[in-house]
């Protein structure tokens, strides 16, 4: 693994994360790519985002004060480097080709004959740095019928079974209104790298990586769903019964909203005692797990019927107090107010150098002894271009 003694001031980082040391070539872009990107950078990494001379285009996506700039693309890209490159350019080739030599890490998002017109595939990077980790996000498997075909979020959802199994009982099918392939496969795309550079820091030894957005939210989507699908001989539907059978939502309350859950039996029992329903617990074979869980429908009904005799705090106060898991229904708006999120600053302000007065979400992993933070703004446009052509030019030391 790279190590060079300046590389930590060169990223900027004043406290190093626990992968201080790895530079990572960020050939992505939009989503996927980039949250998987920040979450290296936000561990130490240094994360170098190559952009063309438009620009990633998600950067135009969301609230923007100022061109470029969008709500999106500062969420996603804090903790990096911008640099610009023409890959139509050779000179700027050649750029890339350098600053892959010294690197540990190089992602992208692209589909392969893409990447490989750019003559930056697995083989040729291979020739230029043999330890390299190089990890490509694709839609689709690269062994089967659907490799070349293009993806975003939403083709995703819908071939996945993702869509199919949230819209149930429902007339007109719905996506999910969270980029939840892209941000899903970003965090596998991630998994992925550190495994790949474990197995370096062991063996010597970089590899290809391939993260297949199809075969990846498929398993995740499947995790629960597989029911009878797990047993081929079995004439029972896919689909965890207990989620698709409906049920479980937020109750309505006498002044708003609450989402809560009694699960275990103790939880059961307490809740129907507390609210004087205790006939209720005889009568839905509480005690016996699967005779409860056969009627658990009932059971969720019987609560949407209690829950509107009392407020929000009311119910706040009695599954509190019975350790029953209970929330309030938060807003977008709300949440940096939300009393668990102020008190450990999750929210963080400040002042960006191009944008002004902005709000953060900081990193939601803590590591004791190698603390990771936000240290470093969202890039402008190819601001760290010349700073970084200086480190890779012969005789910079990298």
């Amino acid at each position: 693994m790279t190590t060079e003694p300046n590389r930590q001031q060169k990223s900027g980082n004043p406290h190093p994360g626990p992968l201080s040391g790895v530079r990572v070539v960020d050939l992505t872009s939009v989503v996927l790519g980039p949250l998987a990107t920040q979450l290296l950078a936000d561990f130490g990494a240094d994360v170098i985002k190559v952009e063309g001379p438009a620009g990633d285009i998600i950067r135009s996506n969301g609230v923007s004060r100022k061109k470029g700039m969008g709500s999106i693309y500062l969420s996603l890209n804090r903790n990096k480097r911008s640099m610009v490159l023409d890959l139509k350019q050779e000179e700027d080739k050649e750029a890339l080709a350098a600053l892959i030599k010294s690197a540990d890490v190089v992602v992208h998002n692209m589909r392969i004959k893409a990447i490989e017109r750019l003559s930056f595939g697995y083989d040729a990077v291979k020739a230029l740095n043999p330890s390299i980790v190089y990890c490509a996000a694709t839609g689709f498997g690269q062994d089967g019928p659907f490799k070349d075909k293009p993806a975003f979020d939403d083709i995703i959802q819908a071939s996945c079974g993702f869509v199919g199994v949230s819209s149930l009982g429902k007339e007109i099918p719905e996506y999910s209104p969270n980029l939840i392939a892209d941000k899903t496969v970003g965090l596998y795309v991630s998994n992925a790298i550190l495994a790949a550079l474990f197995h370096r820091q062991q063996s010597g030894q970089g590899q290809y990586i391939e993260v297949p957005m199809l075969e990846t939210m498929t398993s995740f989507v499947l995790s629960e769903h597989m029911a009878g699908l797990a047993f081929p001989d079995s004439n029972e539907p896919a689909g965890y019964k207990r989620i698709v059978n409906g049920g479980r939502r937020p109750y309505r309350t006498r002044d708003g909203w609450v989402g809560v859950l009694p699960y275990t039996e103790k939880h059961w029992n307490a809740f129907f005692n507390a609210v004087g329903k205790g006939e209720l617990i005889k009568q839905f074979d509480i005690a016996d797990r699967h005779k409860r869980n056969a009627r658990i429908q009932e059971i969720y009904a019987m609560i949407a019927e209690i829950t509107p005799l009392k407020t929000t705090d009311e119910w706040i106060a009695i599954c509190s107090e019975l350790d029953i898991p209970v929330t309030r229904l938060y807003a977008l708006e709300e949440l940096p107010e939300h009393p668990h999120l102020k008190a450990v600053d999750f929210f963080q302000e400040g002042e960006h150098p191009t944008v002004g007065h902005i709000r953060q979400f900081r990193p939601s992993v803590r590591f004791s002894e190698t603390p990771v933070s936000i240290y470093k703004h969202a890039p402008e446009l190819g601001e760290h271009t010349q700073e970084i052509l200086d480190e890779i030019r012969p005789g910079s030391g990298q």
